[in-house]
């Protein structure tokens, strides 16, 4: 296969398997996807999303973040792990919303990533899926697929970034990057893989990774 078979295999089986695509994180607006994609950090979706309510009971605004304390936002956010971090990155981007931006999320890459604790992942998420601003956000499971395709070098996740952006339309991003999660967790993990069942890696998968899951299940 060439690159752009294996490309058009990729979107074309992901259409396929993931036609109407759900967002990992509960959320109703950018303010509250924004502290939940701040909260994913080395924290599982599902862990996530059981934890926001309990936050979002209490403030599901800048307004209100900014009467809690810095120890009573940890407090109720510590079972996502990192919570010394993340609960002054909350109360501090929710006094700069209210301070530079009236209280809303801005809609740029660079206002975004100029708040605490937000970085290109966490913008790219926001711009993408609270925006709709064409973006491709790279977690552990696009950087592993990418590179199980053979579509990256793996090196680092900004340089899968750029080859994903490079590779696949724009008009997609969106879209795939989701798809993409989906397909990691359900298909390609990175632990119990099982490679029958990993289609697309079976399919247009890097020699050398499927040579050792070979020699790991012989």
């Amino acid at each position: 296969m060439t690159k752009q078979e294996k490309v058009n295999f990729v979107i074309k089986t992901l259409n396929e398997l993931y036609p109407e695509i759900p967002i990992p994180l509960d959320h109703k607006d950018p303010y509250t996807l924004l502290v939940a994609v701040l909260l994913s950090a080395q924290c599982t979706d599902v862990r996530v999303n059981q934890i926001t309510p309990l936050l979002f009971a209490k403030a599901d605004n800048p307004y209100d973040m900014i009467k809690l304390s810095v120890e009573e936002i940890k407090a109720i956010i510590r079972p996502c792990g990192l919570s010394p971090m993340k609960s002054k990155g909350i109360y501090g981007l929710s006094h700069i919303l209210i301070d530079k931006h009236d209280g809303k999320v801005p809609q740029s890459f660079d206002a975004l990533e100029a708040l605490p604790a937000v970085g290109h992942k966490t913008a790219s998420v926001v711009m993408s899926q609270a925006f709709g601003v064409p973006a491709f956000p790279v977690d552990t499971h696009i950087h592993r697929l990418m590179y199980r395709w053979n579509l990256t070098n793996g090196k680092n996740v900004n340089q899968t970034e750029k080859d994903a952006k490079r590779l696949f339309p724009k008009e997609l991003w969106n879209d795939l990057h989701l798809q993409i999660i989906w397909y990691g967790r359900e298909y390609s993990q990175a632990r119990g893989w099982d490679l029958d069942k990993d289609i697309i890696t079976k399919t247009i998968g890097r020699q050398s990774v499927l040579n050792d899951y070979r020699k790991a299940n012989s």
